[in-house]
């Protein structure tokens, strides 16, 4: 491996854990690459450039210490997990480009339910009923987002209004001084990939509920109460295992601004404004002892004229599906920027005669970066060099041969169809 080469470009890193921010993951990155052979000559480059500055430019840098420059192309939801864009040298000029690329993203939906975050670690707000849901009835609904939409962004995001971001008056349990507006976005594709009948999956609506002043601001707001409208009964209490998810911490885990990346001498040329888990989670559903889940499952997954055994459907849970337990569906779909996956479920679950949360992201991929084939293994960047190093010089040649090719003024893959 050539030593006095100047590695720089763009490349895709895998976050498999949604306990760690975006900031953070560069920040492991960095300290990784200020002590390697391989980013030396990059360093060395640096502290010239800077010899050869002004007095007054020389104090205006924040960080005095010389250290890789990194940044990424848009954080990661609190809770997802999946592709993150991660720009080196001269290749953060390029990340403001994937703001405006699509992205693929797979997604829990939980039925039922309302939180002030749309999502399983925000507080319960409100209960709908979900018994009269079906996987028909809510591919039906699903056409209503598909193609240009109007789309709400979430309280809890980092939209600002009158100076203040919107997040902030949601904690502050202030009202916001006006309704939050749609913005246009679009779907290119939206699938379900598999309904999960209640009792089939470990996902659990949050335990700890808003109180009645919480839920009287976000109401306003939220109108969450016209769901349950003409219910004569709530639904049925469940008895709630905890959580894989929202037993890491009721907090949201990472800020919305994924804290103040400038602290830490990392430039962020594309602060995420969409707020936008499986944990790679398709396969945490247990074993089941039982074959009425599998059965159900058969049932929901089988194409017609197509007959599968409670065996082929690989049951999914320890114990029997409950009917008194709310059902869930695993989303696939690509959309352009600013989309808020949360606000899907969300609005989904409305539109269905329900209520919804978000209990599990996924980006699979953003822009030409996807996940099993051209992204790095975020625990192998904290290897020794040896195992990372050629594997980033590899990535970034490959970037770097296809920027070559295309016109300067063209964007990163803005219209890469979907393979499920």
């Amino acid at each position: 491996m050539n030593t006095t080469k100047i590695v720089e470009g763009v490349f895709g890193e895998t976050v498999l854990e949604h306990s760690v921010s975006s900031a953070q993951v560069l920040r492991d990155i960095q300290q990784s690459f200020n002590r390697s052979k391989l980013f030396a000559p990059w360093l060395k480059a640096e502290r010239t450039k800077r010899k050869d500055e002004g007095k007054r430019q020389r104090q205006r840098r924040r960080d005095k210490h010389i250290q890789v420059k990194l940044g990424h192309g848009g954080t990661l939801d609190p809770m997802a997990t999946g592709v993150l864009i991660v720009g080196v040298g001269k290749g953060t000029k390029h990340l403001q480009n994937f703001l405006n690329c699509t992205k693929t993203y797979e997604a829990t939906v939980l039925f039922g339910a309302a939180t002030d975050t749309y999502d399983v670690l925000g507080k319960l707000l409100n209960k709908a009923p979900y018994t009269h849901l079906t996987r028909e009835k809510v591919e039906a609904a699903l056409d209503k987002f598909r193609g240009p939409i109007k789309q709400k962004p979430p309280l809890y995001s980092a939209l600002r209004m009158d100076g203040k971001r919107l997040y902030e008056y949601a904690r502050e349990g202030k009202e916001i001084p006006r309704n939050i507006q749609e913005r246009p976005v679009t779907t290119e594709s939206l699938e379900i990939r598999e309904w999960l009948p209640g009792g089939c999956h470990p996902y659990t609506w949050p335990n700890e509920e808003a109180n009645e002043e919480q839920k009287t601001i976000t109401d306003k707001i939220l109108h969450l109460s016209a769901a349950s409208e003409g219910v004569n009964e709530d639904p049925p209490d469940i008895d709630e295992p905890s959580n894989p998810i929202i037993t890491k911490g009721r907090k949201r885990r990472r800020s919305i601004e994924d804290e103040s990346d400038a602290e830490i001498g990392i430039t962020i040329a594309a602060k995420r404004q969409e707020i936008s888990p499986i944990a790679l989670m398709s396969g945490a559903r247990q074993e089941s002892e039982g074959s009425n889940c599998a059965t159900a499952l058969a049932a929901e997954t089988t194409t017609p004229g197509e007959i599968k055994s409670p065996v082929e459907a690989q049951p999914s849970l320890a114990t029997p599906p409950s009917p008194g337990e709310p059902p869930a569906a695993k989303l696939s779909m690509t959309v352009t920027s600013g989309f808020y996956v949360r606000s899907l479920c969300h609005d989904l679950g409305h539109e269905v005669g329900s209520l919804g949360i978000m209990s599990e992201l996924v980006r699979t991929r953003q822009a030409e970066f996807e996940l099993g084939r051209n992204v790095l293994e975020y625990e192998d960047l904290r290897k020794a060099e040896d195992v990372w190093a050629p594997q980033v010089v590899r990535v970034l040649e490959g970037w770097r041969e296809k920027m070559a090719e295309k016109p300067e003024d063209e964007p990163p893959n803005q219209t890469v169809p979907h393979e499920s």
